[in-house]
């Protein structure tokens, strides 16, 4: 733990570059963007806890599904990672009682640690995720105690990349700096972020994205249990294999779809409990598939397709990771076609029921295939209806690319993006070469 003054001048003198060029996929020459942003940072916390004499910096990455779409809810298998994009803090203790949190943009929350009870009229604002998290420090047996911070993101909201899972995997990192010396692994963190949206927040969520933003990289995930999910890392490197990783904002509201996402676990399970379980990962799919006369009529048509896809999509999860292990890109990308595919026209979370006129998912894919032809991959990324589109792009088109797609959908909608190779840190404890 070092004062500001001494923080600061290391950064200004190039100290963290190296810390830069691991985080965010840099050339180190392009460093001084994120010394300007990090000094930023360090200059508002001090504005807003009168110049504190103590400082650490800490970051979370947003995190992208590769693979496996709409499966973690059924206890299946993912392909996700994260990226270089993130939530940054600068945080210090206040040897208080109380957690102040003051986010760009937004106005400051302070949690009085002696109450972590679940507040219901708390339910989706972000004090209801800081009071999840310091409970669940709190559970696992540790003397948790008050600290400042002042937070800064370039987490796309509203583009799938997990913002409100990256909160909490950054305050879940800072509890663990400074109350419990680091000891607390990164998918204990993301389990506990997992609680603190689930229980406080009010949303019941999988725990693909906190896992995804914690433990860092391209991660396989195996949700059988869900207690002790299997997580297997994948050291591949997209950009040293001459390929970008775009996400594409497709322009569509996620207001009023809560129907539409409910629906895909909600026929799923319909699926399930024909076979008297309470998950797909849970029924064989020979038997689901001797069953699909019956099924069709107790659980309708668009049911077995989801199902259908569900058991696909899941077993090419984990043939994806292995394909990237085996850097066989063009069986990736043919596995990456089919899950857009698959997405698609079983699964149908591309479009909206019933609309016609407009179909923004749709036509991004629509576009992805017209300038990609048959080079690199694409499809829905995330919970789909709304939102981005994930490409793989080769890198020596990625400019064209970038500029047609935003000829048409506008400005600032395609992100270049890449795999972060860690996830939630303090940065003076990211280990470099030297």
């Amino acid at each position: 733990m070092s004062s500001i003054n001494k923080v600061k001048q290391d950064m200004t003198n190039g100290a963290f570059d190296k810390i830069f060029k691991i985080l965010y996929d840099l050339e180190t020459d392009k460093a001084s963007l994120y010394r300007e942003r990090y000094l930023n940072l360090i200059d508002q916390y001090e504005k807003t806890f009168s110049k504190p004499e103590k400082i650490e910096l800490f970051s979370a990455p947003g995190r992208t599904e590769i693979g496996g779409n709409h499966t973690d809810h059924q206890h299946g298998c993912v392909l996700a990672a994260s990226i270089n994009l993130d939530i940054i803090a600068a945080a210090f203790v206040n040897n208080e009682n109380v957690i102040r949190i003051k986010s760009e943009g937004f106005p400051a929350d302070e949690i009085n640690l002696d109450n972590l009870e679940v507040n219901v009229k708390e339910y989706n604002q972000a004090s209801a995720l800081i009071r999840g998290v310091a409970a669940g420090f709190r559970k696992l047996g540790y003397n948790i105690g008050g600290f400042n911070a002042y937070i800064s993101s370039n987490v796309l909201k509203g583009s799938g990349l997990s913002s409100s899972a990256a909160f909490e995997v950054l305050i879940g990192n800072i509890m663990n700096k400074f109350f419990a010396g680091s000891k607390v692994t990164a998918a204990e963190i993301a389990k506990i972020g997992q609680y603190a949206e689930n229980t406080f927040f009010g949303k019941p969520c999988g725990l693909m994205d906190q896992m995804a933003s914690s433990v860092g990289g391209i991660i396989t995930i195996d949700f059988k249990d869900t207690e002790n999910p299997l997580i297997r890392k994948n050291n591949f490197n997209f950009s040293k294999n001459g390929y970008s990783l775009c996400i594409i904002d497709t322009g569509a509201d996620h207001a009023d779809l809560t129907d539409e996402y409910a629906s895909i676990p909600y026929e799923m399970k319909l699926v399930a409990e024909h076979f008297d379980k309470n998950y797909l990962r849970e029924v064989n799919k020979e038997e689901f598939i001797s069953a699909i006369p019956q099924l069709r009529a107790a659980a309708g048509d668009r049911a077995v397709l989801r199902a259908l896809h569900y058991f696909e999509e899941t077993e090419r999860a984990v043939k994806e990771s292995e394909a990237l292990e085996q850097n066989n890109l063009t069986e990736f990308f043919r596995l990456i076609k089919q899950s857009g595919e698959s997405s698609y026209m079983y699964l149908q979370n591309v479009n909206v029921c019933g609309a016609s006129k407009t179909q923004p998912v749709g036509l991004t894919l629509g576009l992805c295939g017209e300038f990609l032809k048959d080079k690199g991959a694409f499809r829905v990324h995330g919970g789909g209806f709304a939102g981005t589109v994930q490409a793989f792009v080769p890198s020596n088109l990625v400019a064209g690319f970038k500029k047609n797609i935003e000829n048409i959908l506008g400005q600032n909608t395609c992100h270049i993006l890449s795999i972060r190779p860690i996830g939630g840190c303090c940065l003076t404890e990211v280990k470099t070469d030297d």
